[in-house]
């Protein structure tokens, strides 16, 4: 008989700055492609982290949330939180900012760090009516 997969899940939040245009379109372009979103703007963004994995026998637990909430923090929002992510966070230069694209730079930073859990989801929810997950394959 198998065991069940188990998995928990860590919100935390960050606020932060971004802009959706690519230097080589005209303004009417951008406008066209990404609305608004073509001006420098900011959100309230919610990260959700899912990490997976067996459950310790003694804690009951698979993994702490202290030890994911550490992690989060220092390896993403205390990076992105109250920055601009196109001029001010390093490793989204060059990197689009869509909801996507910060779900999968969290996922890409996050997932070797959450041993010995293994993290199944990370979740970014950009305004209420927006949001984008990448998952583990």
């Amino acid at each position: 008989m198998s065991s069940p997969n188990v998995s928990v899940t860590r919100r935390a939040t960050f606020a932060a700055g971004h802009i959706l245009c690519h230097d080589e379109w005209s303004d009417e372009k951008n406008r066209e492609i990404f609305g608004a979103c073509a001006t420098d703007h900011g959100h309230n963004y919610v990260i959700e982290v899912t990490v997976g994995g067996p459950l310790d026998g003694d804690t009951g637990m698979i993994v702490n949330l202290k030890q994911v909430d550490a992690v989060l923090r220092r390896e993403f929002i205390d990076s992105v939180d109250h920055r601009h992510l196109n001029r001010d966070v390093d490793f989204m230069r060059g990197v689009m900012p869509t909801a996507e694209n910060v779900a999968m730079v969290a996922f890409q930073r996050l997932e070797q760090h959450m041993k010995p859990a293994r993290l199944l989801k990370v979740r970014i929810v950009e305004t209420e009516n927006n949001s984008a997950e990448v998952t583990a394959s």
